[in-house]
């Protein structure tokens, strides 16, 4: 099934291969409120998604991570790096670190609960 809140977009004619977080989908929207409504501090826009996935991501795959350049805004989340074959599987694994990071509310608002000293809330 098709997944809104995320999506890969490759774009060799301007050298850019961008994985997106839609923060204004439903879904994503809900979610975010209950991040919220357990920590006062995560208004969740774009900008505390990137800090989020930043940490996120980053304990698993610190390296990826140091890879990833980023773009929030107010309703969306950008990671982002030039095209190559090589930095397009790169993305796929971004990609998939974030979709398995939505996958399981429970899991996140733990991981939360762990770090949230460590991410650097906007």
């Amino acid at each position: 099934m098709y997944d809104e809140r995320v999506a890969l977009i490759e774009m060799p004619e301007n050298d850019c291969i961008s994985v997106c977080l839609y923060c204004e989908n439903d879904d994503l929207f809900a979610l975010g409120e209950r991040i919220n409504a357990k920590f006062e501090e995560a208004y969740m826009n774009g900008y505390n998604w990137d800090a989020l996935i930043r940490c996120y991501i980053g304990k698993q795959d610190a390296q990826l991570m140091s890879e990833i350049e980023s773009d929030p805004e107010a309703g969306m989340y950008s990671g982002y790096t030039s095209f190559s074959p090589e930095n397009l599987e790169k993305m796929k694994r971004f990609e998939a670190y974030l979709r398995d990071m939505l996958t399981n509310e429970t899991r996140l608002m733990t991981f939360i609960r762990a770090h949230q000293s460590e991410i650097e809330w906007d």
